[in-house]
Order: structure tokens, then sequence, then C-alpha cells
């Protein structure tokens, strides 16, 4: 089984999530400090967006490659986040375009938001915990059982 549609949906709901903050936290931010608050809305949103792309992102790529490939490639988007992560920030503290506690406020929203679409989404996904296993019953690599014979449930044999 394949991680692709899991990120697929996670790529939905985390667009969804990011769709209602940018309405919602535009809302409040120009209520509370008006266009500079809309600013800071719509780029604490952008920000979380484009890190959970990021990372749907290297883990497709990521599977296609070895497990030393898949945890290099993995954790080399988590460094490039952290580098472009402190960049925004440097760039974006002294703005007076923007107001930097509503950007905050809605980056954490839409951190803590897409870490839970991703729990919800792969624990209802049913993805295996295991690969590469062979259960009895599922046809790979077990024996036919001998002709004239029936395979047992275990409950014992009737009389």
């Amino acid at each position: 089984m394949s991680a692709v549609p899991v990120l697929k949906k996670i790529l939905l709901w985390g667009g969804l999530l990011a769709l209602v903050l940018v309405v919602a936290g535009s809302i409040v931010g120009y209520a509370v400090a008006g266009w500079t608050g809309v600013a800071g809305a719509l780029i604490g949103t952008a920000m979380a967006v484009v890190f959970l792309a990021i990372t749907a992102l290297s883990i497709l790529i990521a599977t296609r490659y070895g497990l030393a490939v898949f945890f290099g490639i993995v954790m080399g988007a988590w460094i490039l986040k952290f580098i472009l992560f402190l960049v925004l920030v440097f760039l974006l503290k002294d703005q007076v375009w923007l107001q930097p506690t509503v950007m905050f406020v809605c980056l954490v929203v839409a951190v803590v938001g897409t870490l839970v679409v991703d729990v919800v989404v792969i624990a209802r996904s049913r993805m295996p915990y295991v690969s590469d296993i062979a259960l009895p019953g599922d046809g790979t690599g077990q024996s036919s059982p001998t002709p004239g014979t029936e395979p047992s449930d275990g409950a014992g044999s009737e009389q």
C-alpha cells in the first residue's frame, strides 16, 4: 500500500484548513489591527501551508528510494523548513505593513491544525503498521492445502 493517497488527503484537508484560517484570520486581523492584521494573517497562514507542502512533497519524493535516502530527504526538508522559517522571521520582524502578533497566532493555529489533520487522516487511513509480511489466508507465500483436505478453522472437527 502506498502513502500517496494519505498524503493527498492531508494536503486536501490542510488546504481547506488554510482557507478557513485565511478567512477567519483576516476578519480577526482586520478587527484588531486593520490591514496590517490582514497581512499578518495571510503571511502566517501562507507560511504554514508552504511548510505542510514541503513535508508532503519530501515524503512523496522520498518513498521512491531506500530507507537511508528516505530519511536523508525528510531530514533535508526539515532543515530547509527551519532555515526558511528563520529567514522569514528576520526579514519580516520590523516591517511596518505587518502585524506580527496576528501573523504569529495564525502560524501557530495553522501548525497545530495541520498536526491535527495529520493525526486524523493517518489514524483513519487503515495503513498497516508493518509491510512485507505474509499473514495466514492472504494468499501470498502460502502453500495450498493438499487435495481432499479442507483448511481447519481451529474450532475442532465436526462429528
